[in-house]
């Protein structure tokens, strides 16, 4: 047979041509991810990018592609273990990049820290190679994927959102703060709900790279019938026929299984449905979720002292600045004047000069002042932080004492064990004291109407003090107790110049919108925020630089959020998730096991075991193979 041209011509060397490079470029990824050094490095640079979408970079997109460079590298892995060793140092980058500014206070101990903490995320690596790993995942996998590693990430964030673990800070969630459909989302689920999407989000995006991936490496005759002769679906399985079996038939013809992969259009499509559930579920959350209702405003003011040098008299230096800061305010008719975290030095009851001091500019201002105690007690030993509300005649009676301390910071958990902490860095010398109940405190003036004042009695207001504003079940209850308005009081000066700050107000927006309540962050030393309740910003904010006392007029609402009324449903649902995997794996690994072992089972040694069957006739040699127009056994695509 006469050949043509075309079919005459010589393959083309392409290492010079773009499949060369590309080639080049796979064999050296390969080289890398195959040195154990280099791969752990990878893995720990990968999982700390999700960290430059919050404050201050605040890369809010990012964080939907953020983790899907560690999900590629998790599922490249050659064996489980070495897919949660990817999930480890990913956990290990991440844990050091959302706290990098502590560094300077904790110096390597920072590092212990994160590295302890990253072990949450090993589970989780090792989900994401057994559900993306081995090539394109088939539908069912794909699909699998979508629902389980969200539900995987929500239960690392609820675990390491215990205070004695560091507490929630860095929730990927959080990122979104300035997002309005994302805060709606909140409003519906809380933060774990806007995780949980956010990972969804990831986990598609990551499905079509490798469905991508997939599609360029399949060859070209494989993708096309018209070309290869090949079925565009494998519809069937031909097996050749057991020789100890004697059938009498030379093949066996079995029907495909519905989870093996078709082809990365399979893997496509679930993917595609997962963003798009997410996207409808954020339009639904919009349309459709529950609004605060407009209940009047109030006028708070926020005083911010500013750096202040420590020293012996630093106490007194911060609280004179604050009595001139807040005297500007006189005339400007504030229903509420907040101070920021540490305000205070001295006990009031030990020192009722400076309680009369206070009670005395609540006078001249009109308003009650909320202010912070950190100082021993006299009535009750040890050190507590304390938010104190005092009125024209004095403290009300209203106090609420911190529940939540900040581990290493206010106390070392285990000091007998861990008390070497406090030679590396600046750990808490003695422990401070915690509370044992939040509290609803009431001021003096009422809420605002349009048609002046109304008629309660007071507004309630649910006092936080500093990274207790991070933890949402706490916001949640002061809302459930009736707080109409949230304030947390924090103090972040000496991580000034870092991230932070700004990180730490941007958790207020968040916790706003899940409560439908506004809420205030006012800070020594900056950033102090307000919100509304829909999480977004009044005013401006008062950056690190500023010693300034700055009034904003904040809308109220009423009304219960979803998140307010069913809680945190999304952790419970991604935990049922996870014990429906676990007992469906469990029970096919059963299944697996008695099969292979159950006595008298086909060819498996044991009592009752059938004779084996008689040889039939030995089976014919084998037909020559085909032969095409150029001579060489019959295949797709040659």
């Amino acid at each position: 047979m006469e050949l043509s041209g075309d079919d005459r011509r010589e393959p083309k060397d392409e290492r010079g041509g773009p499949d060369g490079r590309r080639e080049r470029y796979r064999q050296r990824a390969a080289r890398l991810l195959a040195s154990r050094w280099w791969r752990g490095g990878i893995a720990v640079t990968v999982g700390a990018l999700p960290a430059l979408a919050f404050p201050a970079p605040s890369l809010w997109w990012f964080a939907y592609v953020a983790l899907v460079p560690w999900m590629l590298l998790a599922r490249s892995a050659p064996t489980p273990r070495r897919a949660a060793l990817d999930g480890w140092l990913g956990g290990l980058g991440f844990m050091v990049a959302v706290h990098h500014w502590l560094l300077p206070s904790l110096h390597v101990f920072t590092v212990v820290i994160a590295a302890l903490l990253g072990l949450l995320w090993a589970p989780w690596g090792w989900l994401v190679g057994r559900l993306l790993g081995g090539g394109a995942p088939g539908p069912g996998r794909a699909a699998a994927a979508l629902v389980v590693l969200p539900s995987g990430w929500l239960m690392v964030e609820l675990v390491r959102s215990w205070e004695g673990l560091g507490g929630p800070w860095g929730l990927l969630g959080s990122s979104q703060w300035q997002v309005p459909p994302a805060l709606r989302l909140a409003s519906v689920g809380g933060v774990w709900l806007v995780s949980a999407f956010v990972v969804v989000v990831n986990t598609g995006v990551a499905l079509l790279a490798v469905a991508g991936a997939a599609r360029v490496a399949t060859p070209r005759s494989a993708t096309s019938p018209a070309r290869s002769g090949v079925p565009t679906g494998p519809t069937s399985t031909t097996l050749p026929a057991r020789a100890d079996v004697p059938t009498g038939r030379t093949s066996t013809t079995l029907p495909a299984r519905a989870d093996v992969p078709t082809g990365p259009t399979s893997t496509a499509f679930p993917a595609l449905a997962g963003i798009l559930t997410v996207a409808t579920a954020a339009a639904a959350a919009w349309a459709w979720a529950p609004r605060p209702e407009p209940a009047g405003h109030t006028r708070v003011a926020v005083v911010q002292p500013g750096i202040i040098a420590d020293g012996i008299a630093s106490a007194d230096k911060r609280l004179a600045r604050e009595e001139a800061l807040t005297r500007t305010l006189v005339g400007r008719d504030p229903d509420l004047v907040v101070w920021g975290e540490s305000s205070v030095g001295f006990d009031l009851a030990d020192r009722p000069d400076v309680a009369r001091r206070i009670a005395a500019l609540s006078r001249e201002v009109g308003a009650d002042i909320l202010v912070n105690v950190d100082a021993r007690r006299s009535d009750r030993p040890g050190i507590f932080k304390s938010s104190v509300l005092v009125g024209p005649d004095g403290p009300t009676g209203d106090r609420y004492d911190k529940m939540r301390l900040v581990p290493f910071g206010e106390y070392v958990p285990a000091r007998s064990l861990l008390g070497w902490a406090t030679s590396v860095g600046k750990a808490a010398g003695e422990d401070r004291r915690r509370g044992d109940h939040q509290m609803v405190m009431r001021t003096g003036r009422d809420i605002r109407h349009e048609e002046g004042h109304g008629r309660d009695h007071g507004l309630r207001i649910g006092p936080l003090v500093c990274f207790e504003s991070a933890f949402p079940d706490m916001s949640r209850r002061l809302t459930r107790d009736g707080a109409q308005l949230l304030l947390a009081q924090s103090a972040t000066s000496s991580f000034q110049n870092s991230w932070a700050p700004r990180q730490h107000a941007s958790l207020a927006a968040v916790r706003a919108a899940e409560t439908g309540r506004p809420m205030v962050h006012a800070t020594l030393t900056g950033v102090s925020a307000v919100y509304g309740p829909e999480g977004s910003r009044v005013g401006s904010t008062i950056g690190t630089s500023a010693s300034a006392a700055a009034l904003y007029d904040v809308p109220l609402a009423t009304g219960e959020t979803a998140y307010v009324k069913w809680g945190d449903w999304p952790v419970h649902t991604a935990l049922l998730v996870l014990l429906a995997l676990g007992l469906t794996e469990g029970l096919r690994t059963l299944r697996r096991n008695s099969g292979r072992t159950a006595p008298g089972s086909p060819g498996t040694p044991g009592a009752g075991a059938p004779e084996p069957p008689t040889p039939g006739p030995a089976p014919e040699p084998p037909a020559p193979h085909a032969r095409t127009a150029h001579g060489s056994p019959a295949r797709p695509g040659r």
